[in-house]
């Protein structure tokens, strides 16, 4: 009695615990948890957030994004312009060796304008990224919880700083207005 009652909570537990955020590779990157917050159910608009470790000598590019819950995905930044915090489209993200890239609230993230219907919280979605020279992978996004900051792991990366340049600049400053 007491081996079916532990199998039955553990089964339980499996089905009704989130998904662990997972890490994806492609040529000599990867691709750590991405992740995204839960959407208000009339939103229009999200974000998708993950790190970048480039494990080569050489910079690779994040040039474009595209995923099915989305009429659009683009590239984009924050930056402080008049003492306003705005949102900027950036034409490609640096993935230099090394150090992390981090796309982050407040920062460099992706885009998701015209989404189809909310992003429910526990759910996960399919975003591909597609990178200069490593080419295109396919990630599962896992949905944290409205207000989340990152994802709910037990890994243990910690990767709180950001890191990743637009197109041609240096320290995440955001070029010429789109």
């Amino acid at each position: 009695m007491k081996t079916r009652l532990t199998a039955l909570i553990l089964a339980l537990t499996a089905l009704t615990a989130p998904a662990l955020a997972e890490d994806f590779r492609v040529g000599d990157l990867t691709l750590e948890q991405p992740w995204a917050r839960a959407s208000a159910s009339k939103a229009r608009a999200g974000a998708a957030y993950l790190s970048i470790i480039n494990q080569g000598t050489r910079v690779d590019r994040l040039l474009g994004v595209s995923t099915p819950v989305a009429k659009q995905a683009s590239l984009h930044t924050h930056l402080m312009e008049d003492g306003i915090m705005k949102m900027r489209p950036v034409k490609a993200i640096e993935v230099d060796p090394g150090a992390p890239t981090v796309l982050k609230p407040g920062g460099l993230h992706i885009m998701l304008m015209g989404l189809k219907e909310p992003l429910k919280e526990g759910t996960m979605f399919p975003l591909t990224l597609t990178f200069e020279t490593a080419g295109t992978v396919e990630v599962r996004v896992m949905v944290q919880g409205a207000g989340a900051m990152g994802p709910h792991h037990g890994h243990g990366h910690g990767h709180s700083h950001g890191h990743g340049h637009e197109q041609g600049h240096q320290h995440g400053h955001a070029g010429p207005k789109s």
